[in-house]
């Protein structure tokens, strides 16, 4: 099995070389680190680190991701799986073995590690996030007959079905795009308990209510958007 790795990373220099330095690199073919407009050395210390770094100034989770995703088809061959999770080091990058066993073996398309059912270092989520998982979850339950418990970022796809959902939006929406697109394809997914720390800095979106407030309404506008369309 091919894996390729992507890291969506902003002002990340204190964490994304133990990101890196973590992953169990014998499976893992290309690490792509997304810096995002990073005003620290954060691309500088992925690449001492090994990783292949590319750019995308538009600020966005979504449109990080998407950027290494451009990248990764524009290589000599594509991946069979590609593997997201973040460079805060919130994530235990040694669990990728496990959600890559979980995908192969059951024959899945998608494995989430869920942060809910997983080990999650006390105030590593916030109140706000834990409500908020729990009612898109719910939401995306009752509107596509899909069970998850968990919005969260370490995930692992086959990139043929990755292809298929033709992912777009450029922020906040990024996950539960692929969720809700993962249900509407009806695509074999699956969930895992991860281990879940306190991330190293400031985060850019449950830091602030602003910044947790503007997420929380793209993700609930994402799902119903999509169900409209149906």
């Amino acid at each position: 099995m091919t894996v390729d790795v992507v890291i969506p990373a902003l002002n990340e220099q204190a964490s994304v070389g133990l990101v890196l330095q973590a992953l169990p690199h014998p499976i893992i073919r290309t690490v792509y680190v997304c810096d995002n407009g990073s005003t620290d050395r954060t691309a500088e210390m992925a690449a001492s680190h090994g990783a292949r770094v590319v750019s995308e100034m538009r600020r966005g989770y979504g449109s990080a991701c998407l950027k290494a995703l451009d990248a990764i088809a524009r290589s000599k061959s594509p991946p069979d799986v590609v593997a997201f999770l973040d460079a805060d080091f919130s994530d235990d990058p040694a669990e990728l073995v496990t959600l890559l066993d979980h995908l192969e073996q059951n024959q899945l398309d998608l494995v989430i590690g869920s942060r809910v059912l997983g080990n999650a270092d006390p105030g590593s989520l916030t109140p706000v996030q834990r409500f908020g998982n729990a009612l898109s979850t719910l939401l995306i339950r009752w509107l596509f007959n899909y069970r998850f418990t968990d919005l969260g970022p370490f995930r692992v796809i086959r990139y043929d079905r990755l292809l298929q959902l033709n992912m777009s939006d450029p922020d906040f929406g990024w996950t539960v795009e692929m969720q809700v697109k993962a249900a509407k394809h009806q695509l074999r997914v699956g969930e895992l308990p991860v281990r879940y720390r306190k991330r190293l800095g400031t985060s850019k979106v449950s830091g602030t209510l602003r910044g947790a407030l503007g997420a929380g309404l793209k993700i609930l506008y994402t799902i119903f958007k999509s169900y409209v369309k149906g």
